[in-house]
């Protein structure tokens, strides 16, 4: 059986939760590469929309790369669940790492 990740990620203010087949710190530093994200094959009438437009989102992408400050967890998980996006402040209680650059740091 091959091994699901759950990876869940900040982007441009909503919480994303993807399952994909493959993660690693790829060879982009400071980048989590994923490849392989899976979708429900949906044999129900009902179809989450937040998904929907997940695929619209992701379709055609074989790798993504999301950098390492935007990334808020990622599982192993033994069953796939649904893939998602939510509104951040709706997000409970996540919150995002801050990252701040030094002053003077732009500077050579």
């Amino acid at each position: 059986m091959k091994p699901i990740y759950k990876v869940i990620f900040h982007n441009q203010g909503k919480i994303y939760e993807l399952h994909a087949s493959s993660v690693s710190q790829g060879a982009m530093y400071a980048f989590v590469e994923i490849e392989g994200i899976i979708f429900d094959e949906h044999t129900e009438l009902v179809v989450d929309p937040s998904e929907e437009r997940l695929k619209d989102e992701f379709a055609g992408v074989e790798k993504t790369y999301i950098p390492m400050h935007s990334i808020i967890r990622i599982d192993k998980v033994s069953k796939q669940g649904s893939n998602k996006i939510v509104d951040s402040d709706t997000g409970g209680n996540i919150t995002p790492f801050p990252f701040t650059m030094p002053p003077g740091s732009d500077k050579k």
